[in-house]
C-alpha cells in the first residue's frame, strides 16, 4: 500500500510517498500553495497520479501534548483532504519533525538558508518513516 504524508505550512508543504510496499519512503518534494483549497485539491492529484491509498497529515501539537491554533489548522485541511481525495487521512503528532529535519540537513552540510526549500520535505519524511515504523 502507497502512503502520502504531509507536513502542511501555509506557504510550502512537504510531502512524502511510500514506496510500493508501504517500508519506505520512495521519494519526497516541497509544494508551494497558499490557498488551502487549492493545496488539498494538488495533493489529491498527486495522490492518484501515485496510486497512494492513505494519506498521513502531521499534527502540531505542543510539547506537553496540546493542541494549539496549527493544530486547529490541521484539522481543518484534513477535512478538505478527505473530500478532495476520497482517502482515509491518518493525523499524525509531529512534534519535533521540523526541529529534527533542520538538524538533519545541518548535520549534511547544508547552510542555514538552503534549509527553507527542502526542510518541509524532510519533515515529511520523518513523518511518513514514523507512521510506517508504527505498523
Amino acid at each position: 500500500m502507497r502512503i502520502m504524508a504531509i507536513d502542511y505550512g501555509d506557504a510550502r508543504i512537504g510531502l512524502a510517498v511510500s514506496d510500493m510496499l508501504g517500508m519506505l519512503c520512495g521519494e519526497a518534494w516541497t509544494m508551494q500553495e497558499w490557498n488551502m483549497e487549492r493545496a488539498a485539491q494538488r495533493i489529491a492529484e498527486e495522490a492518484g497520479s501515485r496510486g497512494v491509498e492513505r494519506l498521513v497529515l502531521g499534527l502540531p501539537k505542543n510539547m506537553d501534548g496540546s493542541e494549539g491554533e496549527r493544530a486547529a489548522k490541521s484539522r481543518e485541511f484534513r477535512e478538505l483532504l478527505i473530500k478532495e481525495s476520497g482517502l482515509p487521512v491518518t493525523l499524525w503528532d509531529e512534534r519535533r519533525s521540523s526541529i529534527e529535519a533542520h538538524a538533519i540537513l545541518h548535520a549534511n552540510g547544508k547552510k542555514e538558508k538552503a534549509h527553507r526549500k527542502t526542510v518541509d520535505a524532510v519533515a515529511a519524511s520523518l513523518i511518513l518513516e514514523g507512521y510506517l515504523g508504527s505498523l
